[in-house]
């Protein structure tokens, strides 16, 4: 659990940076920097899925996922969540806005979404090393920086969502470290690059909304799919 305490450290103080200094950063140098990470999340998804060794494993994933996370309704969940908080804690919330849900939605899919989050958090639950999350703790922290400074406070929140999967993660990292094998890992990290770069199209760079939480389950289920067909 100390690579997510660190990244939860991280989180917090570059996102208070951003909500504190956000002001003085003119609007056009925001969007360019939401953009600019908006552009290096396709990237990175994109790369994430090139690791894949079956194509339609990912695909079969992200159907089956997708079909789950909308009868599960985890969109829905997580603006709900959101919305909860917002009404609690934001000050500066005004009636009908949704800065503050996309701020928690967009921080908490990027910053728990990769195999940095996967590998890092199974390595330092089961050696007790996070080396892996201390450099995905500083990623995250410039991160929560530029995004708070434009989407508000609501990037501070992410922070549950970080210490719920990620921690969650560490602490079964026993149990999951017996159970996946490498092909798993590769179409598990495939998909969350398609699920990435899902997120950078819909929040960051603004091209057409589409409803990534609910692809999230495709993370489950592709390491099942590689599991079932090796049994045959």
């Amino acid at each position: 659990m100390t690579g997510t305490l660190l990244n939860i450290a991280t989180v917090l103080i570059g996102g208070m940076i951003g909500l504190f200094f956000g002001a003085r950063i003119p609007d056009k140098l925001k969007a360019t920097v939401i953009a600019g990470m908006g552009l290096f999340t396709a990237a990175m998804g994109l790369q994430m899925f090139l690791k894949t060794e079956n194509p339609l494993i990912v695909l079969g994933a992200l159907l089956i996922g997708t079909l789950l996370g909308e009868w599960w309704r985890i969109e829905d969940g997580l603006q709900n969540l959101g919305r909860f908080l917002e009404q609690r804690f934001s000050k500066e919330a005004e009636a009908g806005s949704n800065k503050f849900v996309r701020g928690f939605l967009t921080a908490s899919l990027l910053f728990c979404v990769g195999p940095l989050t996967i590998l890092g958090s199974i390595q330092d639950g089961l050696t007790g090393d996070y080396n892996l999350l201390a450099v995905k703790s500083v990623l995250d922290g410039f991160a929560a920086l530029a995004f708070a400074s434009t989407l508000g406070v609501g990037v501070l929140f992410s922070t549950i969502i970080i210490l719920v999967y990620q921690g969650g993660i560490s602490l079964l990292a026993a149990q999951l470290n017996s159970i996946v094998s490498a092909s798993m890992m590769n179409e598990l990290t495939a998909t969350g690059g398609v699920i990435l770069l899902g997120l950078a199209i819909s929040s960051l760079l603004e091209i057409k909304k589409i409803r990534v939480g609910n692809m999230l389950p495709g993370l489950a289920v592709a390491p099942l799919i590689v599991w079932v067909l090796t049994l045959f």
